[in-house]
Parts: structure tokens; C-alpha cells; sequence
């Protein structure tokens, strides 16, 4: 029997709990980060029990209402517009606090971000207009990045969170990069998950039997071996424990959006990372290209073709 870890998980894997994905600590080798993917419906409802994580939940389709309490008597609803899919800019994303228990509804796709923590914060709601939606990089590496939950743009004891859209036929994630090592101002210890969507690029008119994928890879570094190379589809996981991670490719025809969920160990809450040193060069060539066009990706009529 092999009991080596895990890290990379195709659709229905994970599926726990009336949950579609739940990454947490009963997997092998995994600790300080958690997901949960669900689909919404009439009169079905998601609850997020009271502990010792603090989350931020997500719409990736639809609108979600999240009715919430915690233990020092506070309580309230917070109603989330959210958006066609995860091709259609940013959405509105709450943060819970620990010990917060909450019932989630609506219509569509959610995600929930989790982090083990122990600091009790308040309540935070983002509205989509207030997101920072940057435009990273240039050329074929020109990606699309909503920092939401990140240190710059979010209160958090641990837990940072983001999404990224790559359209069809560019590179992200690149150059491979790790955050595995405590190297003050340099480099922090984060593990990462990353949960994949795919889908017939913008605009493009594809046949019925059309199948939306992209690439993703992890490779070893010093901290330890990791060996991940998979086309990934709507719905599947990889988990970053350690190692250089990236590229994540979209397929010609196909755009690319994943949602990163990272934490980790070290006491500051910061988001520093070490290029591969083999290919990190390539960041200077951006600075003679264009970032392409086809960005941003704001709310517009849904594309042509399947989405998966």
C-alpha cells in the first residue's frame, strides 16, 4: 500500500459532507489550510460550524446570503452579489472571524477559504468594486488577479486568499516560484492550495464536445521532493506543501482561472516568495511587452460553447 501523500485531486475526490471539495487537516501531510466548494440550491443551505478557523467565503457563481453568529453575542446577515462565473470579475467575499458559526445560501457556486487560527476579529465584508483587480505581468504571461484576501487588502491573522484568470493560450503562476523557507524579507513558509475552473475562452465560438482544460506543475526544491504534472479542469485541487509551483497553463482555446488559498507557520502574515532561479530572468522581459489586451475580464454576456 502506498501512504505517500496526495497532492493533486481530480473533481469528486474530496467530495465530504453534502460538500463538493473539503481540503482540511484529515488530509496526509497538511495543516495549516482548508477549502470547501458547494454547490448552492433553493431551499438548501450550507453551515459553517463555530471553531478555531477563520474563512472567507467566495461566490464563484451566483449570489450568496451568509447569516452568521458568534460567541460574543454578535450576529447579522451579509448578502454577497456575486457573478455569471469566475470569468466575469470579481465578486462581493466576506471574512469570518473564529468561533463564528454561519448558514450559507443562494443560487449557484461557493468557495470557503479556511485557515487554523486563534486571533478573534470582526466581520469583514468586500464589495467587488472596492477589489483590487491587477493586471500582472505582460505578454504571454499577462494574468488577472483580484487580491482581496491578501495582506495589503484584508485584516487577517493567517489566512490570505486570491484568484487569478489566465485567458486562453497564457502562462501564470510563472516563473516557478516557492515559499517554503523562513528567509526574513525574503521568502515565507506558505503551504497552498489551489482549486481550478476552465472554460471556453472569451468569445470563442467551440463545438458541444468541447472539453476546457489547462496545465499545472510542482517540482522540488530544497525543502523537500514534490512531483506534480496534470491537465486540471473545473473542479479539481492541487496542494502546494512545499516546492517550486507554476506554470499553470491555459490550453489554446480554453481560459484558466484558479483560486489560491494560503497560511502557514511563520508569525507575520506575508506573502514573500524565491523565483526559481533557472527561469526568474524572465520577469525583466516584461518590462518590453504589452500586457495583453484581452484584459481585464470585467462582467459581460456568457461565452459560447460549454462551461465545465
Amino acid at each position: 500500500m502506498n501512504d505517500e501523500p496526495r497532492w493533486f485531486f481530480p473533481r469528486g475526490d474530496l467530495t465530504r459532507d453534502g460538500w463538493q471539495t473539503v481540503v482540511d487537516g484529515d488530509l496526509a501531510g497538511w495543516q495549516h489550510t482548508g477549502l470547501r466548494i458547494g454547490e448552492l440550491r433553493d431551499g438548501v443551505s450550507s453551515t459553517l460550524a463555530a471553531g478555531g478557523v477563520e474563512r472567507m467565503v467566495v461566490p464563484l457563481a451566483g449570489d450568496v446570503v451568509i447569516e452568521w453568529s458568534d460567541d460574543r453575542g454578535g450576529s447579522g446577515t451579509v448578502e454577497l452579489a456575486g457573478r455569471a462565473s469566475v470569468f466575469d470579475g470579481p465578486a462581493d467575499v466576506a471574512y469570518l472571524g473564529v468561533r463564528t458559526k454561519a448558514v450559507v445560501t443562494g443560487h449557484g457556486r461557493v468557495a470557503v477559504a479556511e485557515a487554523p487560527a486563534d486571533q478573534v476579529l470582526d466581520v469583514q465584508v468586500l464589495r467587488r468594486d472596492d477589489i483590487p483587480v491587477e493586471i500582472r505581468g505582460a505578454g504571454r504571461s499577462t494574468r488577472q488577479v483580484h487580491n482581496f484576501g491578501t495582506p495589503d487588502g484584508l485584516h487577517a491573522q493567517k489566512l490570505i486568499v486570491c484568484e487569478v484568470v489566465t485567458p486562453a493560450e497564457n502562462w501564470s503562476s510563472y516563473p516557478p516560484h516557492k515559499h517554503d523557507e523562513a528567509v526574513p524579507g525574503t521568502e515565507s513558509r506558505l503551504e497552498e492550495i489551489y482549486y481550478f475552473e476552465s472554460a471556453v475562452g472569451r468569445g470563442l465560438d467551440a463545438p458541444e464536445q468541447a472539453d476546457p482544460f489547462g496545465m499545472f506543475a510542482t517540482y522540488g526544491s530544497p525543502a523537500g521532493p514534490i512531483d506534480v504534472n496534470e491537465l486540471v479542469r473545473t473542479g479539481d485541487v492541487a496542494l502546494v506543501p512545499h516546492g517550486y509551483h507554476g506554470p499553470a497553463v491555459a490550453a489554446p482555446g480554453y481560459d484558466l482561472y484558479y483560486l489560491n488559498v494560503m497560511a502557514g507557520p511563520d508569525p507575520e502574515r506575508a506573502w514573500l516568495i524565491t523565483d526559481d532561479p533557472a527561469h526568474g530572468w524572465v520577469r525583466a522581459g516584461w518590462e518590453s511587452q504589452a500586457p495583453d489586451p484581452r484584459l481585464p475580464y470585467l462582467p459581460t454576456a456568457p461565452s459560447k460553447g460549454p462551461r465545465r
